[in-house]
């Protein structure tokens, strides 16, 4: 079962339980039974816990994998514009344009407006304890349209 299937689910179990709970507890002040107050919390925690699964599956959207992408750590984000993930020194070429859209795919709107370059990089030893890193490929993410467009190398490689 897949998480948005689950979430539904549960979400339909939970408020005919809450249902049934918010009955009981309804009798349970009629009747004057002791537990009522007990009962009064169960269902006004089901009731919150079934909204609570609701909003969730609501907003939920499952995460973009696109096929041939090889998984690459993010390594600098800084919330706006550039977003810089780190590939492993046997990544492969053909790997690039995939990990790159699949990492520009991900992207949340969250604090971010309108255009955000992701970068692959990769770190290339120059000498003994130096090292310089090297733009593998790069994105722009429009997040206002909800697109991604490739960059060619050389273009922009600051």
């Amino acid at each position: 079962m897949t998480l948005p299937e689950l979430l539904e689910e549960s979400t339909k179990w939970l408020l005919w339980s809450s249902l049934a709970l918010g009955t009981i507890t309804l009798i349970s002040f009629l009747v004057g039974w002791e537990q009522k107050f007990r009962l009064f919390g169960a269902a006004a925690f089901t009731i919150l816990l079934a909204g609570s699964s609701w909003a969730f599956s609501e907003s939920y959207t499952a995460p973009l994998i696109v096929e041939g992408a090889v998984y690459a750590p993010v390594v600098y984000d800084d919330g706006g514009e550039l977003l810089v993930a780190q590939a492993s020194k046997d990544f492969p070429n053909d790997a690039v344009q995939p990990t790159l859209e699949q990492l520009a795919g991900n992207l949340k709107g969250g604090g971010r407006h309108g255009l955000v370059h992701v970068r692959l990089r990769a770190v290339q030893p120059e000498g003994k304890g130096i090292s310089r890193p090297v733009i593998l490929g790069e994105v722009i993410r429009d997040l206002n349209k909800n697109t991604t467009i490739p960059m060619e190398l050389g273009k922009n490689e600051s």
